[in-house]
């Protein structure tokens, strides 16, 4: 695929989860194929993708017919029947697929899943439930996500005592330990804002640093 093209996704299993994830890939423009043995599934997310169609992706036939190989990443959402979850992970790494997500039920399927070649595996079930108690008691923390040794990017509803003022003046690197890395402001998104940027009330702060220095910011 040439560097100017977008990635092509195609998601393995319609439920809640995997329509979720074919829709909102769909909005963001990216070219989706949704897939599942259920009519109903498919004609539900028919209007909001690229395509839609009714195959069991459990058969490699059906695989092949869809031309699996031609997609960069898929999205394994079976989560309900672990058979055909592991099964669909399976033969889409067999067919070339570069990259695939598998939806885990619980900790032993997420193992086999990785076993059997899962690039990455997902519990949105567990991860949502995270993130309900984390918004619990860190409101002002709107999302976050962990990286490795402790460290996390999240967005945080800029403080009070920050708004009026520069970065530079702020001096949050010295201060407390991060990095602003953007500014979502209403609409527009400030990438790698500038020492002088001024800080406005209502500012989401994407900021990169410690779990530790993160949480005390929202304290």
């Amino acid at each position: 695929m040439k560097k100017n093209e977008k990635k092509q996704f195609v998601v393995l299993g319609l439920g809640r989860f995997g329509s979720g994830v074919a829709c909102s890939l769909s909005k963001m423009g990216y070219e989706v194929l949704a897939v599942d043995r259920n009519e109903q599934y498919v004609e539900d997310v028919t209007p909001f993708v690229t395509q839609a169609v009714q195959a069991d992706a459990t058969d490699e036939a059906a695989l092949d017919a869809i031309g699996i190989h031609n997609f960069d990443v898929a999205v394994v959402s079976i989560g309900s029947n672990i058979r055909d979850s592991i099964l669909v992970t399976v033969l889409c790494k067999e067919k070339g697929v570069p990259y695939v997500m598998a939806k885990a039920v619980d900790d032993l399927h997420a193992k086999v899943l990785r076993k059997v070649g899962a690039d990455r595996v997902v519990f949105p079930e567990r991860e949502m439930g995270q993130r309900v108690a984390r918004s619990l008691v860190m409101p002002n923390i709107l999302d976050l996500m962990e990286l490795s040794d402790g460290f996390q990017v999240a967005e945080v509803v800029a403080p009070d005592s920050w708004c009026g003022r520069t970065l530079v003046e702020i001096n949050v690197r010295r201060n407390y330990g991060v990095s602003v890395i953007a500014i979502h402001r209403g609409a527009q998104f400030i990438a790698s804002p500038g020492a002088e940027e001024k800080v406005q009330p209502g500012d989401v702060m994407v900021l990169l640093g410690k779990t530790k220095d993160i949480e005390a910011i929202n304290r």
